[in-house]
């Protein structure tokens, strides 16, 4: 509560240096016993040699969490296909590190897709429609992005933007070989 009161008053948060991939991995193993119990199946795929993210450990992975538990729940009564969660982690335009999640579930209605971030608006029926709010109030704290897409075929992408560590890029960029950006060696969708 009170990372969540800082970050709504405008305080200063602690900031520190996260390693996105070992937080991510923390929260899919809180939800693990959930995702088995629904019969899904989550993949995580990660870039080799990410660099650390600038941000706050714990509000990073609530941010997680939270596209993580709406991606199970938009599964809830899919039968007629695979349950299915991607999670991939991997550098954007060089100085950000993007996580996607990436789910079969029923997708986003385009009638409400402009509301999906704001504050009480929810599509569940017992919902309280913060999670997505707080979500990007903490990202865009982070100098970062947090947006939603639908998928081509069925279900939704959510995905977030964070800027990495500046020395960590700066290191990057200059072990990278002659002519070529330290992004080169990040897989791209």
């Amino acid at each position: 509560m009170k990372r969540l009161r800082a970050l709504f008053s405008n305080k200063t948060i602690t900031i520190d240096t996260v390693d996105l991939v070992e937080a991510t991995r923390e929260v899919i193993d809180l939800l693990q016993g959930e995702i088995r119990n629904k019969r899904i199946v989550l993949h995580l795929k990660t870039a080799d040699d990410l660099p650390p993210v600038t941000g706050e450990k714990i509000q990073l992975q609530q941010v997680v969490l939270n596209l993580l538990v709406n991606a199970v729940e938009a599964m809830n009564g899919v039968d007629d296909r695979p349950r299915q969660i991607l999670v991939s982690i991997e550098r954007d335009d060089g100085d950000h590190v993007r996580l996607s999640v990436t789910d079969s579930g029923v997708g986003i209605d385009p009638q409400l897709a402009g509301k999906l971030f704001d504050p009480l608006f929810t599509t569940k029926r017992e919902g309280m429609g913060i999670g997505l709010f707080v979500s990007r109030c903490i990202i865009e704290s982070l100098d970062g992005r947090l947006w939603a897409s639908p998928n081509k075929d069925r279900g939704a992408t959510f995905t977030f933007s964070i800027p990495c560590r500046a020395d960590s890029v700066s290191a990057a960029e200059r072990s990278a070989p002659t002519g070529q950006s330290a992004r080169a060696d990040a897989e791209r969708p």
